[in-house]
Formats: C-alpha cells, sequence, structure tokens
C-alpha cells in the first residue's frame, strides 16, 4: 500500500477495477474544506485515461511492475516468441500485447518486456532502432532543395518517409515513438 501524498507519475496501482499506472498527480487543498489528490491514470493493456479523486494521505494498493531483458527469436501463428536473458526462459505474447513495436522488431533483436506477477503485459523498445532499406524508388536529382520525401520500405515491412538522397541497401535510424527517419547510418 502506498499514500495518495506519495503517488508519482510512473508508478503502477492495482485498483479493484484493473491495473493503472500514473500518467499525472496533482495535490489541491481547497480553500475550505478537507485536502484531496487528482491523479489521472492510464489503463495498462487498453490504454484508457481516466481521472480519479482520492482523499489525501487515503492508502492505495501500488503495483509493482518490472522490465526484463528478452531477445525477440522469431514470430508465428502462435505470436511473438521471446527469450529472457537471464534464465533463458521462453515466453509467446499475443499481436495484441506487442502492439506497434512489431514494426520495428528484428529476429534476435534486444527489447523490454514489461512483467507484473510473472504476467507479461507488452513490449517497450528504445526510443530509435537502425533498420535497412530493402526497397526505394530513385531519387530525381537536383530535387533536394525542396526537402523533399518519398517513401521507403525497410526489412520489418514498414513504410518509412525519408529524404530523396536514401538508397535501398542503406541502414536509416527510426524513431519508435513515431516512426520517422532520424538519420542514416
Amino acid at each position: 500500500m502506498i499514500s495518495t501524498n506519495d503517488a508519482r507519475p510512473g508508478m503502477a496501482l492495482d485498483l479493484p477495477d484493473g491495473l493503472y499506472t500514473i500518467v499525472e498527480q496533482q495535490h489541491v487543498k481547497p480553500g475550505k474544506g478537507k485536502a484531496f489528490v487528482r491523479i489521472k491514470l492510464k489503463k495498462v493493456g487498453t490504454g484508457q485515461v481516466v481521472d480519479r479523486t482520492f482523499r489525501a494521505g487515503e492508502d492505495v494498493p501500488q503495483a509493482i511492475i518490472e522490465t526484463r531483458d528478452h531477445q525477440f527469436l522469431y514470430r508465428d501463428d502462435l505470436g511473438y516468441h521471446f527469450m529472457n536473458l537471464e534464465d533463458y526462459s521462453q515466453i509467446v505474447l499475443h499481436a495484441d500485447d506487442v502492439g506497434a513495436a512489431a514494426d520495428y522488431m528484428l529476429d534476435g533483436s534486444t527489447v523490454k518486456v514489461t512483467m507484473y506477477e510473472g504476467t507479461a503485459l507488452g513490449v517497450s523498445l528504445p526510443a530509435a532502432v537502425e533498420l535497412e532499406v530493402t526497397y526505394a524508388e530513385p531519387g530525381v536529382k537536383g530535387d533536394t532543395r525542396t526537402g523533399a520525401t518519398k517513401s521507403v520500405t525497410v526489412e520489418t515491412g514498414l513504410s518509412v518517409q525519408v529524404p530523396l538522397f536514401v538508397e535501398q541497401g542503406q541502414r536509416i535510424k527510426v524513431d519508435t515513438r513515431n516512426g520517422e527517419y532520424l538519420t542514416r547510418v
């Protein structure tokens, strides 16, 4: 249990209607009446954001969420297979649990798997990954002054908008948060 006065963004709460992470926390002391704590919560799994109000000093159950390094092995009909790098055990996550991270994962890449009470909740990636361009239309020579872009396909099948000078076979760095091109590698 943790006091609502000690709750901070990033912590997880195990409330009766599900597991939530704290997005924002605000301690409010009105001129008349008792103080309260307004917390913006994000439901783990669905991403739904809700606002809750608690009495100041009220105890709420804290959930300990841990992240462990896993290696992405392969994908098949059962889902995405990962291996724990500490004890070499394997887990399988469904496509819903992996989400958009699947567009940036290559066989053998290391990711962080979020765990709660031994159950895998999801996958988090580094801020940027390096991927090889597998298909790119040739750029028009001399058309670099306008900052024009073209669409290329990387080795995971993701389509990325890049400057015209990027060619097939080159490696590029892609931001995993928004899917934008960062630089050539």
